[in-house]
């Protein structure tokens, strides 16, 4: 199955190009063709004309995508809402499955650790994204949500942190913390986790496809502070 995995959620994001599921069964059959880059604040001119340049680079047309997974959050609100119309668009027109991926989960499957993990993101604002996962999976539900700082430190005695960002994973170090130290995520560990939830059955239709935010945007922030 040729894999279309997309990540708009950062300043810089990505696309890669995968083929998934053909040598074996195994939930890690993804080979990466091709990661095309994306800069930051024009995800919304480039999305669309690279992915076609991706596509064509690598002898593929839209019409062969057998499945898409996208980046649904935490991240930039722009960036999410640009990927995420991006992948509905095309889905729709398609109608192939999609999986919707969240770059804390991301984390803690690129992490392969066991036992508690707790992923962290930069939130801006001197917050943290965090979700709080045990692997293998215990009956808990995992738990995403934000933190302060401090607040963060405090939570994460007693797990295994698994962060890209190297501020957070310094400062969780000097606390004392465990640390999984991880390489940016890009859309190709994106395509790695949607693969597997694609073959577990965890897939949306375009209209069910929304971004998990975790924070309130700055209007739904206001709103509430009026009311």
């Amino acid at each position: 199955m040729l894999l279309l995995s997309i990540d708009t959620s950062g300043k810089q994001g990505s696309i890669a190009l995968a083929r998934a599921g053909e040598r074996s069964a195994e939930r890690d059959d993804v080979e990466v063709i091709e990661i095309a880059p994306l800069i930051g604040g024009t995800f919304s001119a480039q999305l669309i004309p690279q992915i076609s340049d991706l596509l064509s680079r690598n002898g593929f047309t839209k019409h062969e995508i057998g499945a898409f997974a996208v980046a649904s959050g935490p991240g930039s609100f722009t960036g999410l809402r640009i990927g995420l119309a991006a992948v509905k668009a095309l889905a729709e027109v398609l109608g192939k499955p999609i999986a919707a991926v969240s770059l804390l989960e991301a984390c803690v499957f690129a992490s392969g650790a066991q036992g508690k993990i707790m992923a962290a993101l930069d939130a801006g604002r001197s917050d943290v994204y965090v979700g709080e996962y045990e692997v293998p999976t215990k009956g808990h539900a995992p738990r995403e949500h934000l933190l302060t700082r401090s607040e963060f430190i405090s939570e994460a005695r007693g797990w295994t942190v698994a962060t890209p960002d190297p501020v957070l994973a310094e400062s969780a170090r000097a606390a004392g913390l465990v640390i999984s130290s991880l390489e940016p995520i890009t859309a190709a560990a994106v395509g790695q986790l949607g693969w597997r939830k694609i073959q577990s059955g965890e897939t949306v239709t375009p209209e069910q496809l929304e971004a998990n935010y975790i924070r309130r945007t700055d209007a739904e922030m206001l709103e509430k502070s009026g009311s």
